[in-house]
């Protein structure tokens, strides 16, 4: 009877871990990847724009949600920084908030450069999403000129430092 249930313990493991991809990474993309294309809306408008369009020596993409305060700090801070340093750097901050109302709220109470801003409203069930894998948390990327990410999930702190 004890060997009965080892057997059924066993079986049981390795019909779950059976369902893992072992090939998809669960975790964003990495330094030294391209990073893909997308487009975006821009914050208050209905024009559309391509990630490859937009040019610059570092471009930092910031994804977050409103719902989502980790990602809510650190986009407001990084605007900031971006907004107030002499760098030369231009940010691609994209919401992934799905009610207008709702991201119009955070960018004023966070006072989020709207220039900045752009905005996803598929939310989670968007290819951006399943495109830079956020699906265990949003992230944020600094991309070189050639659009290659330099660094990932940096703070307001380390920009100036990647940037030199």
């Amino acid at each position: 009877m004890k060997n009965v249930k080892w057997i059924f313990v066993v079986l049981l493991m390795s019909s779950l871990i059976s369902f893992v991809d072992k090939d998809t990474p669960t975790s964003g993309l990495n330094v030294g990847d391209k990073a893909p294309s997308f487009v975006v809306k821009p914050f208050g408008s209905n024009r559309t724009v391509k990630l490859k369009d937009m040019k610059s020596k570092y471009l930092l993409l910031s994804f977050w949600a409103a719902y989502d305060a980790k990602s809510r700090m650190d986009n407001a801070c990084l605007n900031h920084a971006v907004s107030t340093l002499d760098i030369p750097v231009k940010m691609i901050s994209v919401s992934f908030d799905e009610y207008l109302s709702v991201l119009d709220e955070t960018v004023k109470e966070d006072c989020i450069n709207t220039k900045n801003c752009y905005v996803e409203t598929t939310g989670e069930n968007s290819d951006l999403f399943r495109t830079y894998r956020l699906n265990k948390g949003f992230n944020n990327y600094l991309l070189n000129d050639k659009g290659v990410i330099i660094a990932k999930n940096i703070t307001a702190s380390d920009l100036r430092i990647y940037v030199k």
